[in-house]
């Protein structure tokens, strides 16, 4: 655009702002009347702008004045142009860059005035025309949109680059869905330019807009570059009367690609479903509605149902997801017959696409321009694949190239070949075996093709027992014919298996094997005579000939009789024909000395005679040796011995046999100093005899005997052993040998141990056991020593004794034996001596010991008892109980009373101040005079009562009685003089209160005369002596009984519940229990 340069300026921003606010109102009026005259001096131009579209004319177009018009426009290039204007526009060539002035002239101005301008290009915008859309159209199956349009470059004769801009809108609502730009460039002429869009959306689901425009870049223009226009729009419209309403249909797809299915419907669509899988409805036009299936999954070989659901209607495609075909991988191409070539390979990656969206491949030749096409099978398979081209004649090189192609896209694989290099020939046929002697036969066979061109390189493979060979021969190839060859070096009479498989003579593979033919050789002599040995019998009459049977390979043929005939100087002699299989004969020649000679016959002749002289040369100086073998071999050596001019014969058998056992022999040539004997008859722990014969011309003579294992091992039994004698301190022991078949090894020695033990004390440990010094071992290495004696032994002491044998290879088991050692007679003196001299040692010192402490003993153990009858406390006073012999009473003398200490009282009811009195007191007599000298008063102290007093026990019935025990008071007076007594009831006097029967059913009135009983002291004696029971209070009898009038016995001891003696007369009551009771011996007796 070109403008008008009125320049004015701002107040200054340095001025002082406070200035500025004071002449902003003037800056304003000076910018009004400054617009006001460049309208009056410009009015005839306003908005100035100039365009191009080809580079050649600019368009320049303004808006005219208020009051004025421009009527001429002059432009000043290198030279001086005007142009008339009619309009509000004017176009002028090209100016070239730089700066031009403009001058615009206005006739009907006011002041006629003239308006000048500065024109640059750089003022300039470039905008090319809108492009014209030739075609637009769609290929409705594919979904594809196809536009043209015409560049117009014939406007431009120069080259330039254009960008187009292309944008595709869908549905009524005009939807932007795709905007693409399109680069070209322009060479000068017109051309049409083509292209092409792939929807999503079907095509025929809504409508499909298109519009176009461009931008041109050229370099060398300086002004504003801008885009055209976009072109007028062109659509494709959806077909509604379409009989089918959902799109696309059998569509292919690739796996993991979207897809979206639109279904035209004038009724409403409910539900779209892709399987099994709902899915969600976008809304096209109108009723029409569509869904988007993301990353969709390789379909069954049926394809996959895509379902819409109406109103009144249900509607459905299918779509097929696959993959596009694999390279062929592995092509190859190779001729069986030179007849035709085949090329197989393999497909690769299942596409997931059968039927008619299968992969197709097409096999092309190039130089003969010659294809084939793959017909493929009914099933789908994943195998190698196959075609066969027919060879052209005098054609060896093929370019072939194999096509795949799908629904989904294309792939291919090339290979050249030279077909003469690449035979690889069918399996050989008919393969037939003839022979031509004992070692050579003729093998055939049918090989189909065309190989006059080339020579075959063929294998034969030769197997025999245990044994392979492989024969490679050149044959001059031929069409459709047999082949023969001879092959040789073969093994008579043996069994061999052959087939056969050929190539061409470059080699590109072998064929296939063909099927193995059997064949037996046919029989030949026997190469060499059998192994023989001879052995006399034991009596030296009869010879016993021992041969061994021929190898195969040796006897070329079935054997099948042996002969044995004996020559001597005068003549020979033939004995026996032995038939096969027996390997032995005897014959009685009494000692007669021949050559034996021994032939092998089969079918084809005999084999060369085997000799050996009868004659056996003695060995005085021979002695018995021992060989150990290494690993399963035994190894013989010996020294040289020129004398011996045929050979050495190592002969061995079990040692456990007889004395002319016979199990193997091995010859070795003269000049041999060692031998290793191995035999598969050889056994762990085995003994074997080995004989060493030397050969000379006479005969053979035995110069080693040698006994030996292969391996040695433990011995399986314990040697059988006896004790022999025994003493008080020493066994004596005898064993025997073990068996040579149960030692299975070379003896080395016996272990011996022995310890104390019984037959029932578990058995001992190890042989040699840690930290055990009960165990004592001995290891006998003398193999000859049969006894042993153990001394320094115990006597009359159990020994258990062990045996084991034991070789190099290990110990044998245990046996085991218990001895007991005889008895010492100095010992059992000793011991009996001994506890006899302890006990009269012990007794003397008892004695001694007794008798210094006699009298601390005798108070011990047995204090002094007083007799009873002498003492004087027990007589009563006349006076007091006459009448009655037996009742006499006991005074105490004034003492000092030791304290009495309560230790426990009891809930049972309490007798205080209970008053006793003597049925003798109760109703004295009048009459009873008591001599004064009868009267005997006892001295009596009581000493400390620490027992504590039982309860009394009451019994329920009413009339019982009950014995009540009284303590002495601690406090009391002392007894009146004798003259006194009389005036003073004995019952109230101080001191000792007897154990009285006392009634149940005492009436009140006797409390009263308690408090007064308790104020005396004194001792009463039981009044009824004839009521005393002498079971003690603690006894059981005196517990059990229920009578009435019971009454525990005589008088007591404070302290105690022991009896006192009672008197012996007459009167005294009997016991009528069975003695005291056991704790009675417990109790404390009272001090003295």
């Amino acid at each position: 655009m070109m403008s008008i340069y009125l320049f004015w300026r701002q107040p200054s921003q340095m001025v002082d702002r406070k200035r500025m606010r004071t002449s902003n109102f003037r800056w304003l009026l000076s910018k009004f009347v400054l617009l006001y005259l460049m309208v009056q001096v410009t009015g005839a131009l306003r908005d100035l702008k100039c365009t191009t579209n080809n580079l050649k004319v600019w368009d320049c177009s303004w808006k005219a004045g208020f009051e004025s018009v421009i009527d001429e426009v002059c432009v000043e290039d290198r030279s001086y142009s005007c142009h008339q204007v009619e309009k509000t526009n004017i176009k002028i060539p090209a100016l070239p860059p730089g700066d031009h002035i403009m001058t615009a002239k206005s006739s009907h101005s006011p002041a006629n005035s003239l308006s000048k301008f500065i024109l640059n290009e750089k003022n300039v915008s470039f905008i090319p025309d809108t492009p014209e859309i030739l075609n637009f159209s769609a290929d409705f199956p594919t979904s594809t949109l196809f536009l043209e349009w015409n560049d117009k470059g014939s406007a431009f004769p120069y080259h330039v680059n254009v960008t187009w801009e292309i944008k595709i809108l869908r549905t009524e609502r005009r939807e932007l869905i795709k905007l693409e730009t399109y680069n070209t460039n322009l060479s000068g002429k017109d051309r049409v330019h083509q292209w092409s869009w792939a929807s999503d959306l079907p095509l025929e689901c809504a409508t499909h807009y298109v519009s176009i425009r461009c931008y041109i870049d050229y370099l060398h223009f300086s002004g504003h570059k801008e885009w055209s226009d976009w072109s007028q729009m062109k659509k494709i419209p959806w077909s509604p009367n379409s009989q089918t309403k959902v799109f696309p249909q059998d569509k292919v797809v690739l796996v993991g690609s979207d897809i979206i299915f639109c279904c035209i419907s004038q009724s409403k669509v409910l539900v779209a479903q892709i399987g099994s899988t709902l899915c969600p409805l976008i809304h096209l036009d109108e009723k029409n509605v569509a869904i988007k299936i993301r990353n969709i999954s390789v379909s069954e070989n049926s394809g996959t149902n895509v379902i819409f659901t109406t109103d009144d209607n249900v509607y459905g495609t299918v779509i097929f997801a696959g993959y596009p075909p694999d390279i062929p991988q592995k092509l190859n191409c190779e001729t069986h017959d030179l007849k035709e070539i085949v090329c197989t390979w393999n497909p690769g990656r299942p596409t997931g696409l059968v039927g008619p969206r299968n992969t197709n491949y097409t096999l092309f030749e190039s130089f003969s321009k010659k294809y084939v096409t793959f017909k493929r099978a009914e099933t789908f398979t994943n195998e190698s694949y196959q075609l066969f081209f027919q060879i052209l004649p005098d054609q060896e090189i093929y370019n072939f190239t194999l096509h795949a192609q799908n629904p989904l896209g294309k792939s291919e694989s090339a290979q050249l070949v030279n077909i003469m290099e690449r035979v690889s020939p069918h399996t050989p046929t008919s393969l037939k075996v003839k022979d031509i002697n004992s070692t050579a036969v003729i093998l055939s066979w049918h090989l189909p093709g065309n190989f006059a061109q080339i020579n075959l390189l063929c294998q034969i493979e030769i197997n025999k027992a245990n044994s392979k060979q492989e024969l490679n021969a050149t044959i001059k190839g031929v069409k459709n014919a047999d082949y023969l060859i001879d092959v040789n070096k073969l093994n008579p009479y043996t069994k061999y298996t052959f087939r056969i498989r050929c190539s061409a003579e470059t080699f590109w593979k072998w064929s296939k094997w063909s099927n193995e033919k059997q064949h037996l050789t046919k029989e030949a002599i026997p190469s060499k005579g059998p192994d023989i040995w001879r052995e006399w019998s034991s009596d030296g009459r009869n010879l016993v000939i021992y041969w061994k049977p021929l190898s195969i390979s040796d006897a070329n043929g079935k054997i099948l009789s042996y002969n044995v005939s004996c020559s001597s100087h005068e003549e020979t002699q033939f004995l026996s024909e032995v038939l096969d299989p027996q390997h032995k004969a005897e014959l009685p020649l009494s000692k007669r000395d021949c050559i034996i000679s021994v032939v092998a016959k089969n079918s084809a002749g005999s084999s060369p005679p085997s000799k050996i002289p009868t004659i056996e040369i003695p060995n005085d100086d021979l002695k018995v040796e021992e060989v150990v073998g290494i690993g399963k071999k035994i190894l013989l050596s010996w020294h040289h011995n020129p004398n011996m001019t045929c050979d050495y014969v190592i002969k061995w058998c079990n040692s456990s046999r007889s004395e002319h056992c016979l199990m193997d022999w091995k010859k070795v040539s003269s000049n041999s100093t060692e031998t290793i004997i191995e035999s598969d008859q050889f056994r762990s722990g085995i003994r074997y005899h080995f004989f060493l014969y030397g050969c000379r011309n006479q005969g053979y003579q035995l110069l080693r005997s040698i006994i030996g294992y292969i391996e040695e091992l433990a011995p399986i039994v314990a040697p059988n052993f006896t004790v022999e004698d025994t003493s008080s301190d020493s066994i004596l022991v005898k064993w025997e040998d073990i068996p040579v078949e149960e030692l299975r090894g070379f003896l080395r020695g016996y272990l011996f141990y022995f310890q104390k033990g019984e037959k029932d004390t578990s058995k001992m440990r190890g042989l040699e056991p840690v930290g055990r010094s009960d165990i004592k071992i001995k290891n006998i290495t003398d193999i000859s020593q049969k006894t042993l004696r153990i001394a320094d032994l115990q006597g009359k002491t159990s020994y258990r004794l062990v045996l084991q044998a034991y070789t190099d290879g290990g110990v044998g088991p245990k046996k085991s034996m218990f001895v007991v050692t005889k008895e010492n007679s100095v010992g059992l003196i000793i011991a009996i001596l001994i506890p006899v001299a302890v006990a009269v040692i012990v007794g003397v010192v008892t004695s001694i010991l007794c008798y210094r402490k006699r009298e601390w003993i005798k108070e011990t153990f047995y204090p002094d008892i007083p007799n009873p009858e002498n003492c004087k406390a027990l007589q009563f006073q006349k006076s007091v109980c006459e009448g009655s012999n037996a009742l006499k009473t006991l005074e105490m003398n004034p003492c000092t009373p030791n304290n009495v200490e309560v230790l426990e009282t009891r809930a049972a009811p309490k007798i205080e101040d209970t008053e006793i009195i003597s049925p003798v007191a109760e109703r004295p007599e009048e009459g009873c005079n008591t001599e004064p000298e009868n009267h005997v008063v006892v001295s009596y102290c009581p000493p400390i009562i620490e027992e504590e007093i039982p309860n009394p026990v009451v019994d329920e019935a009413g009339g019982t009685s009950q014995v009540i025990y009284i303590d002495v008071q601690s406090m009391y007076q002392p007894q009146a003089k004798p003259e006194e007594e009389q005036d003073i009831d004995p019952v109230v006097g101080p001191g000792y209160k007897p154990q009285m029967r006392l009634p149940i059913n005492s009436t009140l009135e006797e409390t009263a005369a308690e408090d007064d009983i308790d104020k005396t002291a004194g001792y009463r004696p039981q009044a009824n002596v004839n009521t005393w029971n002498l079971v003690s209070p603690d006894s059981p009898r005196s517990t059990d009984s229920n009578s009435e009038v019971v009454s525990f016995g005589s008088p007591c001891s404070i302290n105690s519940r022991q009896f006192l003696i009672p008197p012996k007369d007459e009167d005294s009551p009997k016991s009528n229990g069975a003695g005291w009771s056991f704790t009675n011996f417990f109790q404390n007796k009272p001090n003295d």
